[in-house]
């Protein structure tokens, strides 16, 4: 269904029966949340029971006065999750729903053809994962390890969408969307030639996503066994990040009694520390490639018209590549310096 007549038929009106006869057929949201997790979404994300679906509502009809050709699915539960990632706040939750599809749109290597099946290798390498077990705080926790990427077996645009669905399957949880998620990045044998795959063009489109074009809540970043080359990926890193989540970032060194603080050893595993078994890649592979006809039922629904562009567009074209180009040139004598 487009976006456009998916607005005209739910477009704000006094609610005679008539009009209700013209509702598109929607699946009646159902809230899975605990009682212990409803009053943690009321008291941190402003979150009232009461009043969910009249603000999803709200949310629904800005995104057919102001974005009528977004193309976006108009679901109760996938519209709350950006109200929650931006705290009930309608405006901000908006933008973030307008940049989500922006960024979609305008990285078409990482969005062209998105499902588990195109990223099996990536899957298969163990670049990304999830930890089985949450965190004492409800989080799931996303495990990275660039040192299983091999640059010439494929460009590093793979890693990232890897990532992506990785996240696209976590926020299907009405947990995760209370609880966030907390991100375990391994730096163990990053070379400078692997580092330098990530310039600060890509650096920008990443974190762009993370901050402000993806629904979800990132409450901190453990780095571990990061070598001296990660100053220099850190100084790509540090313009873009928000002061928020820059002060999420904990750099631990090889120092796994200082990682035991942020993520206690019974849900790591032994390779740092923990005391949950060896790290086993296959559950999240296996979870993550079932769900396949999912993920091309859900992004199916994410359509842009040709003859649409939304404005306010979080990542522009030319003129930030050749900025990031010229910063570039910029960080490799630094990068050079760290290595």
């Amino acid at each position: 269904m487009s976006g456009d007549s998916d607005c005209t038929r739910t477009s704000p009106s006094a609610g005679s029966p008539s009009d209700n006869e013209l509702l598109p057929d929607r699946p009646k949201y159902v809230c899975s949340l605990s009682p212990d997790l409803i009053t943690k979404a009321r008291e941190e994300l402003q979150e009232k029971p009461e009043w969910r679906l009249r603000d999803v509502q709200a949310l629904r009809d800005m995104v057919c006065k102001d974005y009528p050709s977004l193309g976006t699915c108009l679901d109760d539960a996938f519209l709350l999750r950006f109200l929650r990632a931006r705290k009930f706040d309608y405006d901000r939750a908006l933008q973030l729903l307008v940049n989500y599809h922006t960024c979609r749109r305008t990285w078409p290597e990482v969005f062209s053809n998105l499902k588990p099946s195109a990223i099996k290798p990536v899957l298969e390498s163990g670049f990304v994962t999830v930890l089985p077990r949450r965190d004492p705080e409800g989080r799931h926790v996303v495990c990275i390890r660039p040192d299983r990427w091999t640059p010439s077996n494929y460009p590093i645009t793979e890693n990232i969408r890897a990532i992506y669905l990785t996240l696209e399957k976590l926020i299907q949880s009405e947990e995760t969307q209370v609880n966030g998620i907390v991100i375990l990045a391994d730096y163990k044998g990053v070379s400078l030639s692997k580092a330098s795959h990530f310039g600060p063009f890509v650096a920008k489109k990443v974190i762009g996503i993370l901050q402000d074009g993806f629904p979800i809540r990132i409450k901190a970043v453990n780095i571990i066994n990061e070598p001296r080359i990660f100053k220099g990926i850190f100084a790509i890193i540090k313009p873009f990040l928000k002061e928020k989540i820059a002060n999420r970032f904990f750099l631990h060194g090889c120092d796994l009694n200082s990682l035991h603080q942020k993520i206690p050893p019974v849900i790591l595993p032994e390779e740092y520390g923990g005391t949950a078994g060896k790290l086993d890649i296959s559950a999240w592979n296996e979870l993550l490639l079932a769900s396949e006809e999912d993920f091309l039922h859900d992004f199916s629904q994410l359509v842009l018209p040709c003859d649409s562009s939304p404005h306010d567009m979080l990542v522009s074209g030319d003129a930030d590549e050749k900025q990031c180009d010229d910063s570039l040139r910029g960080m490799k004598p630094q990068l050079y310096y760290c290595y």
